[in-house]
């Protein structure tokens, strides 16, 4: 295998008959230089294959373009979506994305992250609350800027997007009452995210408020998976709920599923289903469930934004977003 080679500006400019600095003008957005020689430049590249090492070009000015992504749960629906736009936005500031992957909890992710820091990432978006707290710890000493979504990490410096998850929790309580729901019950998974949890608290609080206590459990994993497991346990007992709010559209399917087809229970006409996320698949004729949307292109915009434009040290580093409730036909009058 022949050893790759890299052509060199100075190259480019022997080619097109130029100086040095010329080359470098041609590739510097709204730098100065004549169109005869923009073209003579660019002639030059394109036969020889040149491509500018904005790399090296980006920490001459002490910034490499470089953002870490880190994230977890990144196959699923919600996850993948946000990390799209997320993307999509990066690039078209002239950013290069680096993912890292958090869904393992032994040393790679700490080693990824150091290595994403020894290529000089400028910032890290974290677009979970399940990384560990130790990781933005990590971003602030190394000078990065740093976003965090859906975490309840308290401390100066970062810009912390979230969303109204608890009064979520409160429309939904009186969604259930108006449509003759007496019984009660929250369907989550033992992650305990901070988002998921304020969903958890808004509910049982708005519920407590309407005179009415709610039934909580817990299993597993945020996934369709544990949503069948959750159904399996809280439909078989005494006093079964006839309304279930699940803290995500995924155990919500999974729950659903469930209800139907291992217990022959109707949605809505004998239970009453909401989720949280509005994937894709919610809005399936086999779902039809009523859920809340997250704004993933607000939240990816003011991420992308307050990173690609320094900000004074007083601006707003606190976002809460609003999660706008998508009737549909798992509750009934909906």
């Amino acid at each position: 295998m022949s050893e790759k080679v890299f052509v060199s500006a100075q190259e480019v400019a022997d080619r097109a008959g130029v100086s040095r600095s010329a080359v470098s003008r041609t590739f510097t957005p709204g730098a100065s230089v004549s169109a005869q020689t923009r073209r003579r430049v660019l002639e030059a590249a394109e036969a020889l294959g040149y491509h500018v090492n904005e790399l090296a070009r980006g920490l001459m000015r002490n910034e490499s373009g470089i953002v870490c992504l880190i994230v977890s749960d990144v196959a699923t629906p919600y996850r993948s979506a946000l990390l799209r736009e997320v993307t999509l936005l990066l690039q078209n500031s002239g950013k290069v994305a680096m993912l890292i992957n958090t869904d393992r909890s032994d040393g790679s992710v700490d080693h990824a992250l150091r290595q994403a820091i020894r290529y000089r990432a400028d910032a890290s978006i974290i677009l979970s609350g399940m990384p560990d707290k130790s990781i933005v710890q990590l971003c602030l000493r190394n000078g990065q800027r740093l976003v965090l979504i859906n975490r309840d990490d308290e401390q100066p410096g970062p810009l912390r997007i979230n969303l109204d998850d608890d009064e979520a929790g409160g429309r939904v309580a009186t969604a259930f009452v108006r449509a003759g729901c007496r019984t009660l019950a929250f369907a989550n998974s033992e992650v305990g995210t901070p988002s998921l949890m304020a969903r958890e608290r808004g509910f049982v609080a708005a519920a407590a408020a309407l005179g009415m206590e709610v039934s909580v459990e817990r299993h597993g994993w945020t996934g369709y998976e544990a949503g069948k497991v959750l159904a399996q346990r809280m439909l078989t007992r005494t006093e079964r709920p006839d309304a279930v709010f699940c803290a995500t559209d995924l155990l919500a399917c999974g729950f659903m599923d469930a209800a139907r087809h291992q217990f022959s229970i109707s949605v809505p006409g004998q239970l009453c289903i909401a989720g949280f996320d509005d994937i894709e698949q919610a809005a399936w004729s086999s779902y039809d469930l009523t859920t809340f949307a997250q704004p993933i292109s607000a939240i990816a915009a003011r991420a992308v934004e307050w990173l690609s434009h320094p900000q004074p040290e007083n601006s707003e580093q606190s976002i809460r977003l609003h999660a706008e409730l998508v009737w549909r036909g798992s509750i009934r009058g909906g």
